[in-house]
């Protein structure tokens, strides 16, 4: 699914490299940029209210065997998951999602490869959208405010204006691959320090490793998942047909509406297999 509007203005912006992007590239690519909050925010509301609705079926589906063995090894029953996820949902203070998600990763308990997410407005449940990346490393690079800067001063430097960035002396001295790590630059515009040290720098394992593979980047401590099942608890999708008070209700009647067969599908469980 890609983003699309009828506004005469975003009409007028789809020429982009972004233009037949889908929701879920979009909200991963630009989760770590805050220039671009509101693009994320757009295309992250967009991809979770769709995985809501694909889940969902006029005709209950009886939950498939393989399905249910997970689903008792990680919350001992169905009945289980069930009441969790609904309490959970019911539960959250304002509009969000809740997840059914499942652990790519060797886990500490192999037989709990389940478990239950929230996310609030349009949080994403995707590793690769749970933390903004830094792209200068203060420790090594200069940004040239200091203590006794005056706000008029330091609004000047911020313009970017001649003479006001102690950095334009380093730029003058080393060129302008000054900062930037440039392996390949002249010796004569290579820097004291190049603001990519660390085992976060544009040049260290974890970063190559990213590049390689994008869909492995998360935040430290991070687990890798795969979401499998999430119902919607923003207001509009259930206030005007159950209430005020209609929200457990309409949790309850979404749980029988519950497409199992995507939901296997999604899990990547296989018979005699340990996904």
């Amino acid at each position: 699914m890609s983003i699309r509007s009828q506004n005469p203005t975003a009409a007028k912006a789809r020429k982009t490299r972004d233009e037949n992007t889908k929701a879920k590239d979009l909200l991963i690519k630009y989760a770590r940029d805050p220039n671009h909050a509101a693009l994320f925010n757009y295309a992250s509301a967009a991809h979770n209210n769709h995985f809501f609705f694909e889940t969902l079926t006029p005709d209950p589906t009886p939950i498939p065997n393989l399905l249910l063995s997970h689903i008792d090894s990680s919350f001992s029953s169905l009945a289980s998951l069930r009441s969790h996820f609904i309490a959970t949902a019911d539960s959250m203070f304002g509009p969000g999602y809740v997840w059914l998600v499942k652990r790519t990763q060797a886990a500490i308990n192999e037989s709990m490869k389940l478990s239950i997410l929230a996310t609030y407005n349009a949080g994403s449940p995707y590793p690769g959208a749970h933390f903004r990346q830094q792209p200068v490393d203060m420790n090594t690079a200069a940004t040239g405010v200091t203590a006794d800067m005056s706000p008029t001063g330091y609004a000047r430097m911020m313009r970017g204006e001649e003479g006001t960035n102690p950095m334009d002396d380093r730029l003058r001295v080393y060129g302008k691959g000054y900062g930037t790590g440039n392996p390949n630059a002249p010796p004569s515009q290579e820097a004291p320090y190049s603001g990519t040290a660390g085992s976060f720098g544009a040049y260290s394992a974890t970063t190559q490793n990213l590049n390689l593979h994008p869909e492995s980047r998360r935040a430290p401590g991070g687990a890798m998942i795969e979401v499998l099942l999430g119902v919607s608890t923003w207001e509009h999708v259930w206030l005007r047909d159950w209430g005020i008070t209609g929200k457990r209700k309409f949790l309850e009647a979404w749980w029988e509406k519950i497409d199992w067969e995507k939901v296997l599908a999604r899990s990547g469980f296989r018979a005699g297999g340990k996904r």
